[in-house]
């Protein structure tokens, strides 16, 4: 099995506000300890550099990331990326959300012959404001605890060893 199961990645823009978000919650996951085989990066804007990192075999992946979904800000969600429709990839690398990097992911494996995860989940919060500035709103601010727990809880389900079943 490989050695390195999980990637949490916090992915956004410090200096847009809520957007900082993904980055936030990774810095605070930091203060936690995470088992064996979990890395928790800070890849900020660098999503070409997410991409290339989703191919190097881990089994899960856990992307943080301000999201806008029509809830009231702060609201966090948890999100499997396989149900989530993907759009074209926008290849800028300094604008690369989790969508353009997971549909970018087929077409650097082809070339690259890495292996892209077999889960890949995003725990997203709604933002308040993606204005320029320094600093998360109130809202969103508050909802990075609940993010943490939120991804201590997947990385836990996600570093189990699987269960033999026997026949009855």
């Amino acid at each position: 099995m490989n050695s390195r199961q999980v990637l949490v990645a916090g992915v956004g823009n410090i200096f847009l506000g809520d957007d900082g978000f993904g980055v936030e919650t990774v810095r605070r996951l930091a203060g936690h300890p995470l088992p064996d085989g979990v890395e928790a990066v800070d890849v900020g804007v660098r999503g070409v550099d997410l991409a290339y990192r989703l191919l190097d075999g881990y089994r899960t992946a856990v992307l943080v990331d301000a999201t806008c979904r029509g809830g009231a800000p702060g609201t966090v969600y948890l999100i499997e990326a396989a149900d989530e429709p993907l759009e074209a990839p926008l290849l800028d690398g300094h604008r690369m959300g989790p969508d353009a990097v997971l549909a970018l992911l087929a077409t650097l494996a082809a070339g690259t012959g890495g292996e892209p995860p077999g889960r890949v989940l995003v725990v997203g919060c709604e933002p308040a404001s993606l204005e320029e500035g320094i600093g998360l709103s109130a809202p969103v601010a508050a909802a990075v605890e609940e993010a943490v727990r939120v991804v201590l809880r997947v990385v836990d389900e996600a570093t189990q060893p699987e269960r033999e079943t026997t026949p009855c």
